[in-house]
């Protein structure tokens, strides 16, 4: 590696030579806030007594590489983003000298800066940008700007109008003065001397330029030949960036999906800035062969997380209908187990009930668990594991049954928690997708002509009894009920419905509201095709007992939308893994084995299992031990301190103690304790012996 102070005019002058941007590189996403900047940088400096101003640094593999043409080729690996600006900043200026008649400057700059002037006329341009941006370049030097780019949205094309708007006659010498001022470290590696990846690494160790999915697309690249680099990028890594996408937004979703690729894999969840370093874990080595592997079954399952993010993909109804309400739930936890599922259905394992079933499955089991209010944190564990828990020969009821096994925090809610959760659930006051998930599912169940919630502005949730009620409202029901209703009702289920004239029925009376029909617009409840307003056509008052009325109507309806499961399954757990909470009589059971953290440790008595355990938990997080009522409930003692008690105590590391000598009962009830306090009670599992 060779490191030199380096003025930016002088390298780009560099003559017979090209820049060229890799394709690993992430795209060129500078935007005029960053111009601005180093616009002001520029002309700053040039008024400035000061002779340099530094830039950072520009990384490249120099090794000798010429291309066909005879251009030395100098590979980018740090430094894209103020190469290509300052690129544009001669380019605005050649564009301008050129509009005033400066040949001797025009020449200067196109052929200094801008172009090799031998080199053929697809090799002319100094700077290669990647495929997306080149024709960009070309267009901005070969117009007389008075045509515009055809090749849609692109920052070179922004930035470029930033700087041609802002470089004038008056200020274009300033310009190029500040220019010749900006130095930067000019860091030239060797391929076969250095580890340009590692190098890359130590420059972007901050994580804060780049993105996982960029550094993940370094990684798998830039130890490739060119040619290799290009036929893996255009043959894989291409084909993920394009489908891992939010559509509507335009926002990259590649990390996301390598995080959830690596969740599916590893049965582990990655932390969103460890993904990088979870994946070179995963596959430490990049030769061609390995990356196709692993790059084939990624490209297979990105067409199906496009989906997953952009319904409107999915060609059958059915199932596109079913992907938007998981859209709305926003059950991204959940992708890592639908991307399997969705592949099965693809290849044909299961048909297509099969796979509805399943979509309206983990629908009734996210959205139960919500209106009952459980932890979403649990959904994590949950989806990561469950595909291969997956029976192929009985698919759904594999899927069902597990979900129903699932205890304490990770349950399946049954009707009667369900129902008794509504009448009390504020379910206005929630994330607007998953209140317009909910209201659409209870208009349209069964209806031949759904109704479009989402983005008809026509369509609000109305509060039946307002929030602002007119004082009729008091006058008809009493001040007792009044102020019941609005304290325990008014957010409720009972008291929601849909409404087109929300702005019109405000806050009047109920009889008002039931019957509005100014200028023949039929505003009231009266005259609404809504299901959720098929029952206030004909009532006189609205109180309590209709509230609750309601209620139970809407509940109902709740139940044969989002099912319990119609199955038989032994909840016995004699022969399978039960959570410890589960666990009635553990006097006289003797355990084969326990999983801790997914961690299974075989165990020989109740004695081994107490004490196995709980040196994990204080590996975990030993200060507890000591700062809780685990203090008090868990007798320690310091190794030096027990020689006349061994019989009693077991250790727990070099330095502490555990006393032991407790009933069966006692052990279970001190490691509940302890796994409540840690916030781990789902994580450990028993199995007994048959």
């Amino acid at each position: 590696m060779k490191a030199s102070e380096t003025k930016i005019d002088r390298f780009l002058a560099t003559s017979e030579t090209t820049f060229a941007i890799p394709v690993y590189q992430r795209n060129y996403d500078w935007t005029v806030k960053e111009c601005q900047q180093l616009f002001n940088d520029i002309i700053r400096i040039a008024d400035s007594s000061d002779n340099a101003h530094f830039i950072g640094s520009i990384v490249y593999i120099h090794d000798d590489v010429y291309s066909a043409t005879g251009l030395n080729e100098l590979t980018i690996i740090d430094g894209q983003q103020r190469l290509t600006t300052i690129t544009l900043i001669y380019s605005a200026l050649y564009r301008l000298v050129k509009q005033m008649g400066n040949e001797n400057l025009v020449n200067r700059i196109q052929k200094m800066y801008l172009i090799n002037e031998f080199a053929p006329e697809t090799e002319k341009l100094k700077l290669k940008p990647t495929e997306n941006n080149k024709e960009a370049l070309r267009f901005i030097l070969n117009s007389d700007g008075t045509d515009e780019f055809s090749g849609g949205y692109s920052r070179i094309i922004d930035n470029f109008n930033f700087f041609k708007n802002h470089i004038n006659a008056e200020n274009y010498e300033t310009v190029l003065k500040g220019l010749s001022k900006l130095v930067f470290v000019d860091i030239s590696l060797d391929r076969a001397k250095d580890n340009p990846q590692r190098i890359f690494e130590s420059l972007n160790s901050t994580g804060l330029d780049l993105s996982q999915a960029d550094l993940i697309r370094n990684y798998i690249l830039m130890g490739l030949k060119q040619r290799e680099q290009n036929n893996i990028y255009k043959n894989y890594w291409e084909i993920i960036e394009q489908n891992a996408k939010e559509e509507t937004l335009n926002i990259s979703m590649v990390s996301d999906f390598i995080r959830d690729f690596l969740t599916l894999k590893n049965k582990e969840i990655p932390n969103k800035k460890d993904v990088y370093f979870k994946f070179k874990q995963k596959y430490p080595t990049t030769t061609v062969d390995e990356l196709e592997i692993v790059l084939s079954e990624l490209k297979s399952l990105v067409k199906f997380y496009n989906k997953l993010l952009n319904p409107k993909n999915e060609t059958d109804a059915e199932i596109r209908r079913q992907l938007k309400y998981i859209n709305q739930l926003e059950i991204n936890v959940a992708y890592p187990f639908l991307m399997k599922v969705y592949e099965d259905f693809s290849n044909q394992i299961i048909d297509r009930q099969i796979f509805i079933a399943v979509l309206e499955l983990i629908q009734s089991f996210v959205w139960r668990r919500f209106i009952v209010g459980l932890p979403t944190n649990a959904l994590n564990k949950i989806f990561m594991s469950l595909y291969e828990k997956i029976d192929i020969k009985n698919y759904l009821f594999s899927v069902q049954k597990k979900l129903l096994e699932m205890s304490r925090y990770q349950r399946f809610p049954k009707n009667n928690e369900v129902s008794n959760s509504l009448k009390g659930k504020d379910v206005y006051n929630i994330k607007t997708k998953n209140r317009t998930y909910f209201f659409e599912r209870l208009e349209n169940y069964k209806n031949n002509e759904p109704v479009v919630i989402e983005g008809n502005e026509k369509i609000t949730v109305e509060h039946i009894f307002p929030q602002n009620p007119d004082p009729k409202w008091k006058i008809e029901l009493g001040e007792e009920e009044y102020i019941f209703i609005k304290e325990n009702y008014l957010n409720t289920i009972g008291n929601m419905t849909l409404a087109g004239n929300n702005g019109k029925l405000s806050n009047k009376s109920f009889v008002e509201k039931r019957d509005m029909n100014v200028d023949g617009g039929e505003q009231g409840y009266k005259f609404s095709r809504l299901w959720l307003n098929s029952d206030l056509k004909e009532k006189e008052i609205w109180n309590k007992a209709e509230i609750e009325n309601r209620t139970k109507a809407v509940t109902e309806r709740f139940l044969h939308i989002w099912q319990y499961p119609d199955i038989q399954i032994d909840n016995t757990y004699e022969n399978d893994e039960i959570n410890i909470f589960d666990t009635k009589d553990s006097n006289g059971r003797k355990i084969r084995y326990y999983i801790l953290f997914g961690q299974r440790t075989d165990v020989s008595s109740a004695r081994d299992f107490y004490i196995s355990v709980f040196k994990q938990l204080f590996e975990l997080s030993p200060e507890l031990f000591f700062t809780t009522s685990l203090r008090n409930r868990i007798i320690m003692a310091d190794n030096i301190n027990i020689e006349r008690f061994d019989k009693d105590y077991e250790k727990l590391n070099d330095t502490y103690c555990l006393y032991v000598n407790i009933v069966n009962s006692t052990k279970f009830d001190r490691i509940r304790e302890a796994l409540t306090i840690l916030n781990c009670e789902d994580e450990l599992t028993i199995k007994y012996e048959e």
